[in-house]
């Protein structure tokens, strides 16, 4: 986000802000996935990102807005039957579909839009709290 933020301060031009779970959307859909996708994204610590879209031929829509789950929640939505659905996702759950964002998804996404922002109102998305130590300060010997 920084290099964007820069660029747009020396080159004026417009950012957007896309997700890689619309990408992972987009992308399911060029590769034929219909009906309820729930996308899945490793976020270490035995969790995962979730979100779940409404794919088909023509369009998708998300149906369940991303956040954190457990992995047991994950493994109990793969053995109800959901359509899973991420990168390297069978390493985890062996009846997902391996399913990366490609530029070429991310440059028909941005194509279609027009909800521009600034480059100081572009923000990550934070779906855990931060939690880091931070270092003593050094010591003399």
């Amino acid at each position: 986000m920084a290099l964007v933020q820069g660029w747009q301060l020396a080159r004026d031009i417009k950012l957007l802000g896309i997700s890689s779970v619309e990408c992972l959307a987009s992308q399911a859909q060029a590769e034929g996935l219909t009906g309820r996708v729930s996308l899945v994204i490793d976020a270490q610590r035995q969790e995962f990102y979730l979100a779940a879209y409404e794919v088909g031929p023509g369009d998708w829509s998300q149906i369940a807005p991303l956040r954190l789950a457990s992995l047991a929640e994950v493994q109990a939505l793969e053995q109800a039957g959901g359509g899973l659905a991420g990168p390297q996702i069978t390493k985890w759950f062996p009846g997902g579909r391996d399913l990366v964002p490609r530029a070429a998804a991310l440059g028909q996404l941005a194509l279609a839009r027009r909800d521009f922002v600034a480059g100081d109102k572009l923000e990550p998305i934070y779906l855990r709290e931060t939690a880091f130590v931070k270092a003593a300060p050094p010591t003399m010997v």
